[in-house]
């Protein structure tokens, strides 16, 4: 790689990640350590980057517009075995050929492994449940259309019209950032937006929540209680939630953690 294309490179990277190491330039660039130093110290010097040690930052960070909220990649590392028990339940729920919508999240990403050996129709708003589907499954998916949010992953239409008023799915998938006795809650009122025309092309609203988002509240309702079919958790659950939940007559299903599906049903 010539020098003018190592520079661009390495102020791709600056600006988007704010500050990176040698040794990831290094990779990027496919050049050597000695050669990413000294071209580091050439862009500090015409001013382009500041040089620290072991690495570049930039001069200034361009903030993306995001939304409310912790970022995907954040959420993924928490309580990743109890996600993924939950989403293989969620995926027991389904039959090949089958339309559903699953939302983006941390939680329902996980249905993409089980989902791997089956055969549905699929529309997600979530980038890295397309792209794991595309790759690994049969599944034939759908994506939505319009706004990028690179933190959460996911795509949202600004517009009332999209293509999400013309699917029809038999389930909708999605996850929560919270849930109390009001319902399910959300952090960004855009997010509430996309999530409530997705729900209204469901018929059956399946939320995916480890017991620990039943401790969390936020500003924003997004649903009643009343509009959730099902709620699939972990044996985390309380008494007094469980209780709550079928005060509602909301279907629960709970899952040992790290296992296939443990119990049952309250309804």
């Amino acid at each position: 790689m010539h020098e003018n294309d190592r520079h661009r490179v390495i102020l791709s990277a600056v600006q988007d990640r704010s500050l990176v190491t040698v040794a990831d330039l290094c990779n990027l660039t496919g050049a050597s350590e000695a050669t990413v130093r000294r071209d580091i110290n050439a862009l500090d010097d015409a001013g382009k980057l500041r040089r620290v040690r072991g690495g570049a930052e930039a001069l200034t960070t361009t903030p993306f517009v995001g939304l409310a909220g912790r970022p995907f990649s954040y959420n993924e590392t928490i309580n990743i075995s109890e996600k993924q028990a939950i989403a293989a339940a969620a995926v027991e729920l389904c039959s090949d050929g089958e339309p559903i919508i699953i939302n983006g999240g941390t939680t329902t990403f996980q249905m993409v492994h089980p989902l791997a050996s089956r055969q549905m129709q699929v529309f997600t708003n979530s980038f890295p449940i397309a792209e794991h589907l595309l790759k690994n499954s049969r599944n034939t998916v759908l994506l939505s259309g319009g706004v990028i949010y690179r933190e959460q992953n996911i795509i949202l239409s600004p517009f009332e019209n999209d293509v999400t008023r013309n699917f029809y799915a038999k389930r909708m998938f999605m996850g929560a950032q919270g849930l109390g006795p009001l319902g399910l809650m959300e952090q960004d009122p855009l997010l509430i937006q996309a999530e409530q025309k997705l729900i209204g092309q469901a018929e059956e609203l399946i939320v995916l929540a480890d017991s620990a988002k039943f401790e969390v509240r936020s500003s924003l309702i997004l649903c009643p209680l009343a509009r959730i079919d099902t709620i699939i958790t972990d044996d985390g659950i309380d008494d007094r939630t469980a209780s709550m939940l079928e005060a509602a007559d909301v279907k629960l299903i709970v899952v040992a953690k790290g296992a296939a599906q443990k119990t049952g049903v309250v309804s």
